[in-house]
Formats: C-alpha cells, sequence, structure tokens
C-alpha cells in the first residue's frame, strides 16, 4: 500500500511539475484543510482590513477582507500606556474614535513633537488598555458609510493575529512597526526592552518565522514593514521574517534617520537596505508623479527596486473618484490594470480588497488558471500525505 501510495503521489507531482517548475507545499497537520496564500500573482493587502466599507482597524473589517479574498490583511502597531500593543494608525485618538464624548478624559489631551511636528490631542501612550477599550471607532472619511460608527472597539496585536490564524483558508498579517521613535519615547517595559522587541516576541508567540517563500513563512505568513530604517535593521537579528521598507512622499526625510527621499530610493541605498528588507512600499504618486491629476511618466524606481531584488508594494489604492487620477475615468479596475501589469508591482495596499480580488480573478490569464490548479493539485496531495502520517 505504501508503494502504491508514493507512485500515486510522484504522478500527481510530476503534472503539477509540468504546468510551473517549482511550487511549495502548502501547510499540512492541524490546518491542513486550508487553502494555502497564492503567491503567483501581486498581493491584494487589505490596508487597515476593508476599511473603506468599515471603520479601520476592526475584527469586523478585517473579517470583511478575508471574505473578499485579501492576501494579507494590514495593521499599524502602536501602544497603550501601559505597554500593550494595539492596532490603531494614528498616535493621537481624536479622528477615529469617539474620545471626544468621554467626558471623563478631558483631562488627557496633551501635546507632543511627532516625527518632527508639534501635534495636540488625546495620545494613545495617555490610556491603559481598560481604558482604550471602551472606546468606540469611526470612519476616518465622512463620504463613506457611517453607520457602524461607535459599534466597535480597538484591537490588540494578539487579536489581530488570532483573526488571521481563525480564517478559513492562509491569510498573511501585514504588520506595521508604527512611530518606533515616539512609542520608545513615552512607553517603558521591564528590562530595558523596546518597542521593536515587544513587537517581535509577540509574533514569535504565535509561530510567526520563517523567510519570505520558506515551509514556515507559507504555513504563517507575515511581513513587518516601517518608515524607519533603523526599526527594520534592529530586528533582522531577531526574526528572519521578511521586512518592507516603507517610503514618504518625496517632502518627508525618514522619522529616525533625516534621510531624504532622495537618499533613500538611491541605488547605493538601495544596494544597502536589500541586506534587511525583501521590498519596499512606496506612495504610489512617488512612483508616478501627478500634475493637475494626471500622472504624468513613471520614474524608474520599480525597475530600479525589481533590479536590486526588492519587490514594491506601494500604497494605497481607493476605488473613490476623489482619490482615482483622471487617467483612469473614474474607474478602479483601470487603475489596477495599469499598475499591475504596465508598472509591474508585486503587491497593492487597498481600502477595497474585495474590488482589487475581483479585478484579479475577472482577468486572470489561462497561466494563472494553470497556477491555480496546481495550487489546489498540490493541497491535494499534502492532505493526502499527510493523512497516512
Amino acid at each position: 500500500m505504501a508503494s502504491s501510495l508514493s507512485s500515486f503521489v510522484f504522478l500527481l507531482l510530476v503534472i503539477g511539475c509540468a504546468a510551473r517548475p517549482l511550487y511549495r507545499l502548502p501547510n499540512q497537520g492541524h490546518d491542513g484543510s486550508r487553502m494555502p496564500l497564492q503567491t503567483f500573482r501581486a498581493y491584494n493587502i487589505a490596508h487597515r482590513g476593508s476599511n473603506g466599507e468599515l471603520p479601520e482597524e476592526t475584527r469586523p473589517a478585517y473579517l470583511r477582507a478575508i471574505e473578499e479574498g485579501a492576501d494579507f490583511i494590514e495593521t499599524d502597531i502602536l501602544s497603550s500606556k501601559d505597554g500593550v500593543l494595539i492596532c490603531f494608525h494614528d498616535v493621537t485618538l481624536d479622528d477615529t474614535t469617539d474620545i471626544a464624548n468621554h467626558k471623563e478624559f478631558a483631562d488627557r489631551k496633551r501635546t507632543y513633537e511627532v516625527q518632527g511636528q508639534i501635534v495636540t490631542g488625546f495620545f494613545s501612550v495617555d490610556f491603559t488598555l481598560k481604558e482604550l477599550k471602551s472606546l468606540r471607532v469611526r470612519q476616518r472619511y465622512c463620504f463613506r458609510d457611517q453607520q457602524f460608527n461607535g459599534k466597535f472597539q480597538i484591537i490588540t496585536f494578539e487579536e489581530f493575529i488570532t483573526i488571521a490564524l481563525d480564517a478559513p483558508r492562509v491569510v498573511g498579517i501585514y504588520p506595521e512597526i508604527k512611530n518606533p521613535v515616539f512609542i520608545n519615547q513615552h512607553v517603558k517595559w521591564l528590562h530595558g526592552k523596546r518597542f521593536e522587541d515587544k513587537f517581535v516576541e509577540t509574533l514569535q508567540k504565535y509561530g510567526y518565522k520563517g523567510s519570505y517563500l520558506s515551509k514556515d513563512w507559507l504555513r504563517q505568513p507575515a511581513f513587518i514593514q516601517s518608515f524607519a530604517p533603523t526599526s527594520l535593521v534592529y530586528i533582522s537579528n531577531k526574526t528572519d521574517l521578511p521586512k518592507v521598507f516603507l517610503i514618504e512622499d518625496v517632502t518627508v526625510p525618514t522619522q529616525d534617520t533625516n534621510q531624504s527621499y532622495w537618499e533613500i530610493t538611491s541605488d547605493k541605498y538601495l544596494d544597502y537596505i536589500r541586506q534587511y528588507v525583501v521590498g519596499i512600499g512606496p506612495w504610489k504618486d512617488t512612483l508616478v508623479p501627478v500634475v493637475n491629476n494626471y500622472m504624468i511618466n513613471p520614474t524608474n524606481l520599480v525597475t530600479r527596486a525589481h533590479a536590486h531584488n526588492l519587490q514594491v508594494h506601494p500604497y494605497t489604492y481607493r476605488n473613490e473618484n476623489k482619490f482615482l487620477h483622471f487617467n483612469f475615468s473614474q474607474d478602479p479596475y483601470m487603475e489596477y490594470e495599469y499598475w499591475i501589469n504596465k508598472i509591474g508591482v508585486d503587491g497593492l495596499f487597498t481600502d477595497f480588497p474585495g474590488s482589487l480580488h475581483h479585478f484579479q480573478e475577472w482577468t486572470s490569464s489561462p497561466q494563472d488558471d494553470d497556477n491555480k490548479n496546481e495550487s489546489k493539485l498540490l493541497h491535494k496531495i499534502a492532505l493526502l500525505v499527510s493523512s497516512y502520517k
């Protein structure tokens, strides 16, 4: 029986390899029934969840993104006063929570320097997790659906991770080390640990490890992102998970090293940072400059990044006309077509992962179909083999 099984598995592998030279087996074990992460087309990265539809960085926004087909769910990690890592984008609570309605916190307003700017508001670092949990999140943009305002809590990094791990298929996570300089100034942990240490420890606690496309990584995919290059370099000796260096607008220097856009996108710097990261995450309008809401000629940054073996994951793609340049005739699918097939990016941060998923499914080529079929075939082989262990 064992010999027959081996022959059958070998035959299936031969058939599969005819469609694609190499594709790693999906995870086997307790979650062996889950479909693996696709790796044959640009990654669909749900920016703060499906936040075009639901308040950002909330559990329902992430569940919706998974339902809609996101490959990765993305989040920003900050900290509470008592050192608990939370999923929240802004260092202040003012714009996306109901903090103004909580009179018991009226005396918590502070003024701090953040990335060289003087900012006044209610900062997460001045509230315990229990206090943060008493707040409710609201939609950032007034032109998006407001019916869910005040219904959902801020979630912790650990709660975010469990959403991905509990998904019915393999879904990656894409957490950001957010404002590390500011967080390390205002939150202190035992034994002199830094924000970055707690960030990596949390990932390790839940089994996240492995270099890009390794067996461990495919089982629990994750990218670590940050605008702070020193944070990415610092954690490089603590985890082999793939890292992505985020890049701001051309006018904004790095928050920790005060380097200009032009310096960090030079060939010399790309050659340096590639020792620590697998990709860059630029704002899309720096890759293709915009004048009077019309995109002009693309820069060569994508080409140069690829020449340095770096992936490119631009941000942020949004469906609304307010964010679509005139070149796309108010059609988000035209925008995806341009960035994926003409510019050749490797992943896209989108507020509408359902739209990107539909576009990729509707425009898939026969080769993509072969890759999908092979992925399913190899998944079945993994289940077959595991059943005989």
